[in-house]
């Protein structure tokens, strides 16, 4: 049995993934805007519909893309499309994290600590 091994990012590896990331994150957030539009308007019959099915399967299709880079999705509300990548830093696991709107990867958080436990990564990891 392949035992899986987690990719450990720096800082600079994590943003070169960034261009790829970006347009698999759009992706993403572009598909559930979509079902979003299917669910208003055809209301519980959305879960039914071949198109939102497609639409389901093809964001699945692409966080599993993410996950064969290294990385991790995390925005199940598909508002902020942000993604962990994992890290060390100060010889401690942690998650460098990074959200759609931002131009490069500058923030981290603890394994448990998620989303609202960002601090900035210091300045000799970058």
């Amino acid at each position: 049995m392949e035992e899986n091994k987690v990719k450990y990012f720096t800082p600079k590896e994590a943003n070169k993934t960034l261009p790829l990331v970006k347009q698999i994150v759009f992706d993403i957030l572009n598909n559930a805007k979509k079902i979003q539009y299917y669910v208003e308007t055809l209301g519980n019959e959305a879960d039914q519909n071949e198109n939102v099915i497609a639409l389901a399967e093809e964001i699945k299709y692409f966080i599993n893309e993410l996950e064969e880079l290294g990385c991790s999705y995390k925005d199940w509300s598909f508002d902020l499309g942000l993604v962990d990548f994992p890290s060390v830093i100060d010889n401690k696991e942690v998650l460098l994290c990074w959200r759609s709107d931002e131009e490069s990867i500058r923030y981290y958080h603890g394994l448990f600590d998620g989303y609202a436990g960002r601090k900035l990564i210091p300045e000799e990891y970058l």
